[in-house]
């Protein structure tokens, strides 16, 4: 699979404390691939370098071969990078509607805008479903769901996902992995924080394990659940036999 996404040894911290030691890691075109790791990894730190939020102090981001290490966050986003905070973004007291559509205001080609919100209601049927509702009413993963429904209104090719999982109930945290398969299935390239490992990976092409501001592991997703020492030290548990599953990729 072609690259999308290079890190080059990237350092980055914040003042004078660096989190990330250099860096190394590839994210493949269509894959979605999971960072792993115990907190304070840098794992967050990964995502923030990514999308503009932070400016790696030595080091390379590589985005579809273009060098784009110096870019701030609205340069990346006009190139395909979103970025989906850990926190929730939505307008509590506007519709689940007019949320979506609040990322249609950087869309100047009206005919484009209604085929991707068609596309978009497709993939994420709630958006229709619930349209009148506001956000806010929502549950946790449904407000996820409309989150991630949102940024394919930019039609972006590398989606960056910070704990999506994070504080909901196990209902949610499916909706969420569900959604993430869907984006998989609209071609999408994820790049995913998550602190539930073991769902994180069963959802993912690739895994990485992030450690001290390091990658110190990679593989795919089902490999990475089947090895002893990553269930050990950042599964919770013994490894589990691994059967054939169908992933976001294909079949592992």
């Amino acid at each position: 699979m072609t690259a999308l996404l290079n890190l080059d040894s990237i350092v980055a911290g914040y003042g004078a404390g660096d989190i990330l030691k250099g860096v190394d890691l590839n994210v493949s075109e269509g894959d979605v691939t999971c960072l792993i790791g115990p907190n304070g990894a840098g794992k967050s730190t990964v995502l923030k370098a990514v999308s503009g939020l932070l400016r790696p102090k030595t080091g390379r981001v590589l985005f579809c071969g273009d060098d784009v290490t110096g870019l701030g966050p609205k340069a990346k986003l006009l190139r395909g990078i979103v970025h989906v905070p850990q926190d929730r973004s939505l307008f509590p007291a506007m519709t689940v509607w007019d949320n979506l559509l609040m990322a249609g205001y950087l869309k100047r080609d009206t005919k484009a805008l209604k085929s991707r919100i068609d596309t978009v209601a497709g993939l994420f049927p709630i958006v229709v479903q619930r349209r009148t509702a506001h956000a806010g009413s929502l549950s946790g993963g449904e407000q996820k769901q409309v989150e991630l429904a949102r940024t394919l209104l930019f039609d972006p090719k590398l989606i960056l996902l910070d704990e999506p999982s994070i504080g909901l109930d196990p209902k949610s945290r499916r909706l969420v992995f569900e959604a993430v398969g869907q984006l998989a299935a609209d071609g999408r390239t994820v790049l995913l924080v998550e602190q539930n490992a073991r769902s994180g990976l069963a959802a993912s092409d690739r895994g990485v394990v992030l450690e001290a501001g390091m990658v110190r592991l990679t593989g795919t997703g089902q490999a990475l659940l089947a090895d002893p020492e990553v269930a050990r030290l950042y599964l919770g548990a013994a490894a589990r036999p691994v059967t054939t599953t169908t992933t976001p990729g294909g079949t592992e």
